[in-house]
C-alpha cells in the first residue's frame, strides 16, 4: 500500500472490514452457541476456552515442506499449512545437526512488538535479507535468533506466524474506510519528518490501527483476538507434536511480551505442555489501571477474562509440571509493583514447587542472560528420563 495509493477517492462500494479473511465469520459460526469451541482437557482449561472464545480446529492440518537448508550446526526446514479460515500459515521447524535420537520439542512463540509484518521470522536465523525481521531481533531479542538458539541447544523447534502477523496477516492494501482515514494522518506525519515509508512501515502502520477492527469482529463472531490466535497457536503445537524426531512426550514454549502472553495460555489449554517459560508478560490486572491500559494490545486485554481471576491465576489452570516468569525491573509495559505482585500470587498459588519467577534489571528486551536462563530452564525440565515419565 503506497501513500498515492491511500490518498485515492474511496470507491462506491464500501471495502471488506476483514480483508484476507472474509470465510472467518464461517469458521467460527458454531462458538455462538457453544458448539464450535476449543474441546479442553478440564474443566479449568473449558473455562478459560469459553472465555477467550477459542475455536476448536478444523482437525490437524499437514505441513508441506517448502525448503530446507542446513548451515551453522542447524536444519531449518521452511514448511506452511492451510487452517481452515484465512491465508496459509509459515513456519520454521529447526533442530540441530547429526541428531538422530528424538529430541524435546519447543513451541517458539513471537511477540507483537507493533510489527505485524513479519511473524515468526524474527525467532529464526535465515539466510538473506530479512531486514525487519533482523530489526525485530535487535529491538527485542538482544539481535539473537531465539528459536535457532534453542537448536543450538538440543531442541527441536518450531516457530510459526499467528493470526494477523507475517503469512496470517490481513491483506490491507485496499484498507477498510476507519484504518484508511487513520492511516493518512500518520502520512501526514511522514511527511512533515521528511521520512519515505517502506511497505513494511505503512502495513505495520495500518495494522496497528486495524487492531481495534479485528478485535471488534471477533467480538461480534463469538470469539476474541486472544482466541484466534491460541486457535492458532495450537494447531501448531498438534503439528509440532508430529513432527519427526520430536519427542512428543517432552513438549514446551516459550514467548517473550505477546508471546509470554500466549505461551501461558497455551499452557492452560493444552495438556501436552511439561514445561514453559513467560518472559516480560507478568503482571496483575490492577497495576493496569489507569496509567498501563494503553500499553498493551488486544492479546492481553480480552473482554470477560477478568472473570476467571487474576492473569497470574491463569497459570493455575495449566497442567504443565514447570513454569518460569521472567520480569524485567525497567518494563516500560509493566509497572514493577504489578510484576512483583503477580509474583507474589505465584507463589502462593503454586503447592507443588512448581513455579520460578526471576528479577532483572533493564526495560522489556529478552537479553542473551535471560535467554540463556530460559534454555537452561527448559533443558533441565524436559532433557532428563523422568521428564518423559511425568
Amino acid at each position: 500500500m503506497s501513500e498515492q495509493q491511500s490518498r485515492h477517492p474511496r470507491a462506491s462500494t464500501r471495502p471488506s472490514a476483514i480483508p484476507g479473511y472474509d470465510d472467518w465469520p464461517e469458521y467460527v459460526r458454531g462458538i455462538v452457541h457453544g458448539t464450535g469451541l476449543h474441546r479442553a482437557h478440564s474443566a479449568t482449561a473449558q473455562e478459560l476456552a469459553g472465555a477467550l472464545g477459542v475455536p476448536e480446529c478444523a482437525g490437524v492440518p499437514v505441513p508441506v515442506t517448502d525448503w530446507e537448508e542446513e548451515y551453522d550446526g542447524v536444519i531449518t526446514s521452511q514448511l506452511s499449512w492451510q487452517l481452515g479460515f484465512g491465508p496459509r500459515t509459515r513456519g520454521w521447524f529447526v533442530r540441530p545437526s547429526g541428531v538422530s535420537e528424538p529430541l524435546p520439542g519447543i513451541l517458539a512463540l513471537h511477540c507483537h512488538g507493533g510489527n505485524k509484518f513479519v511473524g515468526a521470522e524474527r525467532l529464526v536465523e535465515l539466510p538473506g535479507d530479512h531486514e525487519w525481521a533482523e530489526a525485530s531481533r535487535v529491538a527485542h531479542y538482544d539481535g539473537r535468533g531465539l528459536a535457532t538458539e534453542l537448536a543450538r541447544n538440543g531442541f527441536a523447534v518450531l516457530a510459526h506466524d499467528t493470526f494477523a502477523w507475517g503469512s496470517r496477516r490481513f491483506d490491507l492494501a485496499t484498507p477498510p474506510w476507519r484504518t484508511e482515514e487513520a492511516l493518512e494522518a500518520r502520512f501526514a506525519q511522514w511527511r512533515e519528518a521528511g521520512v519515505v515509508p517502506s511497505e513494511a512501515d505503512v502495513y505495520n502502520a495500518a495494522a496497528a490501527i486495524h487492531e481495534d477492527t479485528v478485535a471488534k469482529a471477533a467480538g461480534l463472531f463469538g470469539t476474541s483476538f486472544a482466541g484466534m490466535v491460541a486457535h492458532d497457536d495450537l494447531a501448531a503445537l498438534e503439528i509440532l507434536a508430529g513432527l519427526p524426531g520430536v519427542a512428543e512426550d517432552r513438549l514446551g514454549c516459550i514467548g517473550f511480551s505477546g508471546g509470554g502472553g500466549r505461551s501461558l495460555t497455551l499452557a492452560a489449554l493444552s495438556p501436552k505442555l511439561r514445561s514453559y517459560v513467560v518472559t516480560c508478560m507478568m503482571t496483575t490486572f490492577d497495576s493496569l489501571v489507569p496509567a498501563y491500559l494503553d500499553a498493551h494490545s488486544w492479546l492481553l486485554q480480552t473482554p470477560g477474562l477478568r472473570r476467571l481471576g487474576d492473569w497470574p491465576e491463569l497459570a493455575a489452570r495449566s497442567s504443565a509440571d514447570s513454569l518460569l516468569v521472567q520480569y524485567a525491573l525497567a518494563d516500560e509495559l509493566f509497572p514493577e509493583e504489578g510484576m512483583r505482585q503477580a509474583h507474589a500470587q505465584l507463589l502462593t498459588l503454586d503447592m507443588a514447587g512448581n513455579y520460578k519467577g526471576s528479577f532483572w534489571p533493564g526495560g522489556h528486551v529478552f537479553t542473551a542472560p535471560m535467554q540463556e536462563e530460559a534454555i537452561q530452564f527448559l533443558q533441565d525440565n524436559l532433557n532428563s528420563a523422568s521428564a518423559a515419565k511425568r
